[in-house]
C-alpha cells in the first residue's frame, strides 16, 4: 500500500461493480493508497448509491491518468487539511 492511491475496495464490491461501472477495474493497475483524490473530494466512506460510487472510480481514473508528484503533494495536504473538518469521518 502507498500513501496516495485509489483506496481498496471489499472484494464483494470488486465483484458487483466491475460489472456496472465501465472501467471499474483499471483502478487496480496502481497500488492501492491510504489517501487518494477521490477522498480528498468528498467521495469517501460508504457509497449512498450507484452514482457515488461512480464518481468516485472516475476520480480513482483521473489520478491515474493526470499522475505526478504535485498531484500527490497535493492530495496529502488537503488530506492533512481535511482531518481537522468536522466532515472527515
Amino acid at each position: 500500500m502507498s500513501l496516495v492511491g485509489p483506496r481498496p475496495h471489499a472484494v464483494d464490491h470488486n465483484e458487483l461493480y466491475r460489472k456496472v461501472i465501465p472501467g471499474y477495474m483499471q483502478r487496480h493497475q496502481f497500488k492501492p493508497g491510504m489517501t487518494g483524490l477521490a477522498q480528498v473530494e468528498g467521495w469517501r466512506g460508504e457509497t449512498a448509491d450507484l452514482e457515488a460510487m461512480v464518481q468516485r472510480i472516475e476520480a480513482d481514473l483521473r489520478y491515474q491518468r493526470d499522475w505526478s508528484l504535485g498531484l500527490d503533494l497535493k492530495i496529502m495536504i488537503k488530506t492533512i487539511l481535511n482531518i481537522r473538518s468536522p466532515n472527515a469521518f
